[in-house]
């Protein structure tokens, strides 16, 4: 049996929406929404939050998460990519004596994910030989073959495939191949990829097709207030937090 932990990523400076991470949604802060239905899954033998913020950090406890430390600022900018502060992570927690075989990427911004969610991703992840991550994704709404480059005042086409005498972007959308999004809801992967390919994808992923309102991501005040919305008229259930609201 794999030793596999949840990494979930709260920086303190999210711009779009202040404060998003810890931002009230219905009864809790945003993040207990993602730490409650890792520690139901069964799936992690640890759930820790990466952040640079105190605050952050004493809310992560307080719904049953572990910070073992503060995030550096070096890995905390607009700009920095998850493969530093997930680096810095696992190996810190390997320095400490626990090395984790599998990790998984659970970003505070998708409220809806379930323990179940978890559960069958992590069974198609550990099912699938010769992988090297798992990563979540949904069919695009608005498909690249209709979508264009502007070059010199002239369009080109994104994608100039298809058929010269049907082209994509004067094709029905049911006509066109599926392509898919990646959303925000989870990725699983082997820690061997961050040690030796300093990388948290690999090259070998497999699918995880999210369900409904699984994938659902909050990037900006439009989605919060959607967000809002879904959990107001019962078209979205957030996960049960067990803990007495934080404050």
């Amino acid at each position: 049996m794999a030793d596999v932990v949840a990494l979930i990523p709260a920086r303190v400076g999210s711009k779009r929406v202040p404060g998003k991470n810890i931002r009230v949604l219905g009864r809790h802060p945003l993040i207990a929404y993602t730490i409650a239905p890792a520690l139901a899954s069964g799936v992690f033998d640890r759930v820790i939050v990466s952040t640079d913020s105190e605050e952050i950090a004493a809310i992560a406890r307080h719904y049953g998460a572990d910070v073992p430390c503060l995030r550096p600022a070096a890995f905390a900018g607009d700009q920095s990519p998850d493969i530093e502060w997930v680096d810095f992570t696992l190996r810190m927690l390997r320095d400490q004596g626990t090395a984790y075989d599998a990790f998984s990427l659970l970003r505070p911004t998708s409220p809806f994910r379930r323990p179940d969610t978890l559960q069958r991703a992590w069974g198609t992840f550990s099912a699938e030989p010769h992988v090297d991550s798992l990563r979540a994704v949904e069919k695009c709404s608005q498909h690249p073959g209709k979508m264009w480059v502007a070059r010199n005042n002239r369009l080109l086409p994104l994608l100039p495939f298809g058929p010269a005498e049907q082209p994509w972007h004067s094709s029905q959308y049911q006509s066109l191949p599926d392509v898919y999004v990646q959303n925000a809801s989870l990725e699983i992967a082997w820690s061997r990829i961050v040690f030796d390919g300093r990388t948290i994808a690999g090259e070998t992923i497999v699918p995880f097709f999210t369900d409904d309102v699984e994938g659902f991501d909050i990037n900006n005040q439009y989605d919060w207030l959607l967000a809002e919305h879904l959990v107001a008229g019962g078209d979205a259930a957030l996960p049960e937090v067990a803990q007495q609201p934080y404050g």
